[in-house]
């Protein structure tokens, strides 16, 4: 019998709103994911979490850092002066000047795990960031710093946003942007081993999100040159007017959540010799520092 190669696929955003995060639970519950992200700063967080928890066997459940995206948790009056995020590409800059708030940025780190265990009861499973915001240099640090701070090195996994390059351009899937995050990302495995963390080996997952493209055939070159300890995101949800208003990202969700329940996925990794599981259980908290 051949052997099944485990990789893990993390849904975006959840929380993001109602409609995104029910689309979410049902490919929890069809175990088409093993992993879940969460965004805590937004008013759906508490019962939505609490809904999550009850799945909590079933998946790694994580925060999904946030600093671009609604209100912060904290008072942020340099970092987010009119009480909103900056858009990502602000952050960027900033962060390659050393001209960010740390001070702030530090405070809204413990705010944003204070309120997800919370609401789960629990520290998160692992930590990555919207827009991959927690791979920037000085955000990082503070983010080591913050997880260290509470015990948790050796006790959860951090995203790693950075792939190879020869793997990028293998799956020839948006490797312009998959290189310029890898660029950015630089490092960041170094770090968290040196603290402690264990990371992913292995990430794809991006997208133009373009809903006039085969999602699929997209998915497919997701699983291509897959690393060690393969990780795959994912943006599936559930369209709605709070989705609207809050995210560009709209109908490429709805066409992911089918992919996601469809018999063609399940197919797909069958024939390629795949099973989707944890990467908590992959890895294990003992090889933290390996």
């Amino acid at each position: 019998m051949a052997n099944i190669e485990t990789i893990a696929i993390c849904a975006d955003d959840y929380g993001l709103s109602y409609g995104v995060s029910a689309g979410i639970l049902e490919a929890v519950d069809a175990g088409r994911v093993s992993a879940v992200s969460t965004l805590v700063n937004g008013p759906r967080w508490p019962a939505l979490g609490c809904e999550l928890r009850r799945r909590d066997l079933k998946v790694d459940v994580g925060l999904h850092f946030n600093l671009t995206l609604g209100s912060p948790l904290s008072d942020m009056p340099k970092f987010a002066p009119e009480g909103t995020f900056p858009q990502i590409s602000e952050v960027v800059r900033a962060s390659m000047r050393g001209k960010l708030p740390m001070n702030e940025i530090r405070i809204e780190i413990d705010r944003q795990l204070d309120r997800f265990e919370a609401v789960m009861e629990r520290p998160p499973e692992f930590v990555d960031g919207h827009q991959h915001v927690h791979v920037l240099p000085y955000i990082r640090h503070a983010l080591l710093d913050a997880l260290q701070a509470r015990g948790l090195a050796g006790k959860l996994w951090l995203r790693d946003a950075g792939d190879w390059p020869h793997r990028i351009l293998l799956r020839r899937a948006e490797a312009k942007k998959a290189l310029a995050v890898r660029a950015l990302a630089t490092g960041f495995r170094r770090d968290a081993k040196r603290r402690g963390f264990t990371t992913n080996k292995g990430f794809s997952g991006f997208s133009d999100f373009n809903s006039g493209r085969d999602y699929a055939n997209r998915f497919a070159t997701y699983l291509r040159a897959r690393g060690g300890r393969h990780l795959v995101m994912c943006h599936p949800g559930h369209v709605d007017q709070e989705l609207r208003e809050l995210d560009p990202v709209t109908v490429t969700r709805e066409q992911e959540l089918t992919f996601l329940l469809s018999q063609q996925f399940a197919d797909m990794l069958d024939r390629k010799g795949l099973r989707v599981g944890r990467l908590s259980e992959m890895l294990g908290t003992a090889e933290a520092a390996a």
